[in-house]
């Protein structure tokens, strides 16, 4: 496991993040409902050459919940430009996956920072977006909140194994779970899910272009939440130096097929 030891106050609400590696530092953020420790088969090898970053977006993970917390798309985009203010990096290069993937994509074309390159795995970039259950849960959140334990948890397993082409590990299923569970963690599942907003989306996707860094695409092929299609219309919006498909891996690449989403990063990197 990734170990998440330091803090950093962002509007006064607790950030979890870590590090380890020297040398040109690389940022990796997580999406939903996942955390950090998506990157924990990752992490260890990029450290080799690099300096690596992680964190637990706002709400998720290790970092703070609240039931007034607003985690939207644009507070996330925010959140990851002040964590690269407080590291001090200049143009790190950056890798997002899912939602992490637009907090990155937002935070250069939106808030303006300069990334040495970027690379984005099953990326949300472009609408449309969403899903039945995300209007649903955004519809009903307090009944989804007031869910018995049990209900819950299995809701989400259901959630993530979809995400997944391959059955996951029961250590995985724990892995994510666990901060998601407790009444605390039930609240901000769902809390997360019904602030989610399409013009979040929207507002990037109309000042997507190319870019003075390189930007690379990965993508598990058998993703049924993002399709391929979507992830080959950013690499035409961003004018991407690469598309690297992932056969036999969903959009949680990160369990499928780990070895090929890293030999992926490091051809690019």
């Amino acid at each position: 496991m990734l170990q998440l030891k330091e803090r950093f106050s962002f509007d006064g609400q607790s950030i979890a993040w870590g590090s380890m590696g020297a040398g040109d530092p690389i940022v990796l953020v997580h999406g939903f409902p996942w955390s950090a420790q998506a990157w924990r088969a990752i992490a260890p090898w990029l450290a080799k050459t690099h300096k690596v970053f992680y964190f637990d977006m706002l709400g998720t993970g290790l970092s703070e919940k609240g039931e007034t917390q607003n985690v939207t798309e644009s507070v996330q985009s925010n959140l990851l430009e002040a964590l690269i203010g407080h590291w001090e990096l200049k143009r790190p290069q950056v890798v997002g996956h899912d939602f992490g993937g637009l907090a990155a994509l937002r935070c250069h074309f939106v808030n303006g920072i300069e990334y040495g390159k970027l690379h984005l795995v099953n990326a949300v970039a472009v609408l449309p977006s969403g899903s039945p259950f995300y209007a649903h849960v955004a519809n009903y959140e307090p009944a989804f909140a007031g869910l018995p334990d049990y209900a819950h948890e299995a809701l989400f397993c259901a959630y993530i194994q979809a995400a997944a082409h391959y059955p996951l590990r029961e250590e995985a299923i724990r892995l994510y779970f666990e901060p998601w569970s407790g009444e605390v963690g039930k609240a901000a599942f769902y809390r997360q899910i019904a602030q989610a907003d399409l013009g979040n989306i929207e507002e990037a996707q109309k000042l997507y272009g190319s870019t003075d860094f390189e930007v690379h695409i990965s993508w598990g092929m058998r993703d049924t939440f993002i399709p391929s299609e979507q992830g080959r219309q950013v690499h035409e919006l961003l004018n991407a130096k690469s598309f690297t498909p992932i056969d036999d891996a969903s959009h949680m690449v990160h369990e499928d097929s780990p070895s090929a989403l890293l030999g992926a990063l490091l051809k690019s990197i």
